[in-house]
C-alpha cells in the first residue's frame, strides 16, 4: 500500500523505565512482558533502516482494521527490542500476514491456537544472526525473539488482537509470543524453501505460516529413511489437528539428522511429500460418530477400513530443515483450508532485493 496514514501520537511521560512500563501495561499496549520505551530517538533510528516514508501504510490489519504505518511498525519494533537491521524483516512479515490468502482476520479472531510462524531464507538470516540451528524455536537468540515479538505487538496494538476480545484463542500458545526462525539451509540435503518457490538462492525471503506451535517427533531407533518417515507419518496422522478435520497446508520441520538419514536413502523432497501423503492417515473407524459423519459429508468413504489423509495431495505439505544435532523433528499443524502460507521478498533500504550478506549494510 502507498497511501499516507496518521502520524503516531507522542506522549510526555516520566523518564523512568518502571513508570513507563507500568503505563504501557495499564493501557494494554504490551504483551505482558516489559518493553523498551519507544522514545523519538529510538524510533528515528529504527526508521533509518528503510527509505519508506514513516506515514506510508504498509497494511491494514484486522480485526480493528488498524493502519500499520511504517512509523507504527518502527514503534513496535523498538518496544520488542529489535535492532534496526531487523526492521526489513518485520516489514516483509507484516506484508505477508496481510496477504488476503493468509486470512489474518480468521487467524486473529479464532478460538484455535494458530499464530504466524515466520521462516526466513537467504543471506539476511546470517547477516542478522537469525537462528536456524540448536533451539531455533526456543530461547536465547535476540533476532528470533525480537522479530517474532515485534509482529505480535503489531498484531495487538495495530490490529487489535487482544486476548479475550480481538483474539479469542481458547488456550493460546507460547508460540503466540514470538515465532520466527531461519531455515537451516547449510544442513539441508535439499533445496531451501525459497528456492523451491522459485526465488534465486541469493535472495532473502520471508514465509509466514498460519500454524500451531511445534509438535515434537522423536525417532531414536530408525536407521533408514523409510523408518524415520513412518514415524513422521504417524505423528502427522493424528485425530486432533485441523488438517485432518479441514485439510490445509501443514508444515514439517525436519531436524538435520532425520533429514540426512532420509536423503541418504535416496528420498528427494518431493518423494518425502508423496510418502507422507500416502502414510499420514488416521482410521475413520476410530473417530466418534459426529466426527465421522462430518468427514463422510466432506467426501470420506464410509467404510470400516477408510484411512483419512492429513492432506489432499503431496503439494499441500511443506518441508523445511531446522535445528541442530539430535534425532528430533517437529511438525506444525495449520489452520486448515481457511488460511494459506504467504511469502514476501525482504528488501534493503532502497527497496531492492536483499541478495547478499552485504546488502543490509548499504544504507
Amino acid at each position: 500500500m502507498s497511501v499516507a496514514g496518521p502520524a503516531a501520537r507522542t506522549l510526555a511521560v516520566e523518564d523512568d523505565y518502571g513508570a513507563i512500563n507500568e503505563l504501557y501495561q495499564e493501557r494494554g499496549w504490551t504483551d505482558g512482558l516489559p518493553i523498551v520505551p519507544p522514545t523519538e530517538p529510538r524510533v528515528a533510528e529504527m526508521l533509518g533502516a528503510t527509505a519508506r516514508p514513516p506515514r506510508e501504510v504498509v497494511a491494514v490489519l484486522p480485526p480493528r482494521q488498524g493502519e500499520a504505518t511504517v512509523e507504527r511498525l518502527a514503534i513496535n519494533a523498538v518496544m520488542a527490542g529489535c535492532r534496526p537491521e531487523y526492521f526489513p524483516v518485520l516489514l516483509a512479515a507484516v506484508e505477508a500476514v496481510a496477504d488476503p490468502a493468509f486470512n489474518l482476520d480468521a487467524v486473529q479472531a479464532t478460538t484455535h491456537p494458530v499464530t504466524p510462524l515466520l521462516i526466513v531464507n537467504g543471506p539476511v538470516a546470517g547477516r542478522i544472526g537469525l537462528n536456524g540451528g540448536y533451539n531455533a524455536f526456543g530461547q536465547g537468540f535476540r533476532p528470533n525473539l525480537c522479530i517474532g515479538r515485534a509482529l505480535r505487538l503489531t498484531l495487538m496494538n495495530v490490529g487489535g488482537g487482544l486476548p479475550g476480545s480481538g483474539d479469542r484463542s481458547t488456550q493460546g500458545s507460547p508460540a503466540k509470543i514470538a515465532y520466527c526462525v531461519a531455515e537451516n539451509e547449510t544442513a539441508s540435503p535439499w533445496e531451501p524453501l525459497s528456492a523451491e518457490a522459485g526465488f534465486p538462492r541469493e535472495a532473502s525471503t520471508l514465509t509466514a505460516f498460519p500454524c500451531e506451535g511445534p509438535h515434537n517427533i522423536q525417532d531414536h531407533f530408525s536407521t533408514t529413511g523409510r523408518g524415520v518417515l513412518l514415524t513422521v507419518a504417524g505423528a502427522l496422522g493424528q485425530a486432533g489437528s485441523n488438517n485432518l478435520l479441514d485439510r490445509g497446508w501443514p508444515l514439517l520441520s525436519l531436524g538435520p539428522e532425520h533429514a540426512a538419514t532420509i536423503a541418504r536413502d535416496g528420498f528427494t523432497k518431493r518423494q518425502v511429500k508423496e510418502f507422507l501423503f500416502e502414510h499420514a492417515r488416521f482410521p475413520l473407524a476410530r473417530l466418534g460418530d459426529e466426527y465421522r459423519e462430518h468427514l463422510i459429508q466432506r467426501g470420506a468413504k464410509n467404510a470400516p477400513d477408510t484411512m483419512v489423509p492429513a492432506v489432499r495431495s503431496p503439494d499441500d505439505l511443506t518441508v523445511i530443515v531446522v535445528g541442530g544435532a539430535g534425532k528430533h523433528s517437529c511438525w506444525q499443524p495449520t489452520f486448515g483450508d481457511q488460511t494459506w502460507p504467504a511469502r514476501r521478498p525482504i528488501t534493503r533500504k532502497d527497496g531492492t532485493l536483499v541478495k547478499s550478506v552485504a546488502d543490509l549494510a548499504r544504507r
